[in-house]
Order: C-alpha cells, then sequence, then structure tokens
C-alpha cells in the first residue's frame, strides 16, 4: 500500500491543463508573422516539455533548417521570442482546460491538509496566467517555475525546494506528472512519481519511462 502524502506536486502542461492547443496558436502566430510556414499540433505536443523558450526554438530550426543551437543565441531567434511572449500571453487560457478530475482532487486534497506545489519547465508568467485562467492559483500552496530557480527539470532542485520550504521528507512526498523528464526528475530528488498517460511525452508511451504508477487521472491520488 502507498502511504498518503503530505505533500503532492504536480506537472503543468499535459499533467493538470491540456495546454498544447494554445501553445501552437501562439507558435503558428509568430512564425506567420516572420513569413514561415507552420508547424502542425502533433509536432508541438511532442516538443513540450522543457518550457515554452525551447519549444520555439525547435518549431523555428525545423521551419529554417538551422541548428537549434545556433538559433538559441541569435539576434533573430531574440526577436521572435519577443514576438511569441506577446502572442502566446494573450492565447493563455482561450484553447486549454483543465484535465477530468484536476479541481475536484485538488481540493479534496487541500482540504485534507496536503500541501500542493506545481513544478513546471514552463516560464513563470506564462504559468500564472494559464493558473489564473483556470482559477486553479487559490489551490496551489507553492509555485516554481522554469525559471524560478537556476536549473529546472530534470534537475531536482525544484522538487528540493518544495521539500525544504514545507519540511517534508521524500518518502512522504509524491510527483504527478505525464512525460519521462517528470519521472527522471522525481527519481533525481528521491521522491515517488506517478504518472498519467494523457499527457505530452514526446510522443512515447509513458509505461516505458518506468513511473511507480501509472494513473488513469488525478482522482487516483484520493483513493
Amino acid at each position: 500500500m502507498f502511504p498518503s502524502f503530505e505533500l503532492v506536486m504536480f506537472d503543468l502542461d499535459g499533467t493538470l491543463i491540456a495546454t498544447a492547443p494554445e501553445i501552437c496558436d501562439a507558435v503558428n502566430d509568430t512564425l506567420r508573422q516572420f513569413n514561415l510556414q507552420e508547424v502542425t499540433q502533433q509536432q508541438v505536443d511532442a516538443w513540450i516539455g522543457h518550457g515554452t523558450r525551447e519549444l520555439l526554438i525547435q518549431a523555428i530550426a525545423f521551419r529554417e533548417h538551422a541548428d537549434p543551437q545556433v538559433l538559441r543565441g541569435s539576434q533573430r531567434f531574440a526577436e521572435m521570442n519577443k514576438v511569441f511572449d506577446g502572442h502566446y500571453l494573450s492565447r493563455c487560457g482561450t484553447r486549454s482546460e483543465l484535465y477530468p478530475q484536476v479541481r475536484e482532487t485538488l481540493a479534496t486534497l487541500r482540504s485534507r491538509g496536503v500541501k500542493i506545489a506545481v513544478v513546471t519547465n514552463k516560464e513563470h508568467r506564462y504559468t500564472q496566467t494559464v493558473l489564473n485562467a483556470h482559477q486553479i492559483t487559490p489551490m496551489v500552496d507553492l509555485v516554481i517555475s522554469g525559471d524560478t530557480l537556476p536549473t529546472k527539470k530534470p534537475d531536482p532542485s525544484g522538487v528540493a525546494h518544495c521539500l525544504q520550504k514545507f519540511r517534508i521528507r521524500p518518502e512522504r512526498a509524491l510527483f504527478v506528472g505525464d512525460s519521462s523528464i517528470d519521472v527522471a526528475t522525481a527519481r533525481n530528488a528521491g521522491v515517488r512519481v506517478w504518472a498519467l498517460p494523457y499527457g505530452y511525452n514526446m510522443g512515447q508511451p509513458i509505461q516505458a519511462c518506468q513511473p511507480d504508477r501509472v494513473i488513469a487521472d488525478c482522482s487516483a491520488l484520493l483513493a
């Protein structure tokens, strides 16, 4: 039997909220503005996981047949990223939606005294906008975004920060995610990890990542 947990940390994109459609919209808004061909939803789904900045780099590199490493430090990317910022902030909350049982699960966990954190590679301004759009912010005790700390997932620093803040031992904490990045993050931090099969795992089945458990939806946390 799994123990009841004092802290549950959630990934955001593909775990709590289905955000891929509006991310794709913002990417294509940007590409069109620079006279580049659009990318597909399937491609965007596969690029999700390392933060929107990296996703945009992959999309531009794909369309321009460019080296992503060269693109990262270029002035052109800086200009395109600034344009993307405006498009994505305006798109946040327009085509995303909570996954089934998310709101109910968060509410019940909080009523039981469980601390709730979001640990995501999405940059803070987008994370907060999406959480606010779906009225999730009041249900979360701590948010660690991709630019909150010097490193991001799969580095365990975000999880370690949560454990330290709430003074909770690793064995009393759980990470819930949808990708190999989330599984690796939890393993690196020494906490258990449960995974959802419906998110964005770069086109690979989540079972292959060998999480401690694969759950159908978030309500499994209440069992």
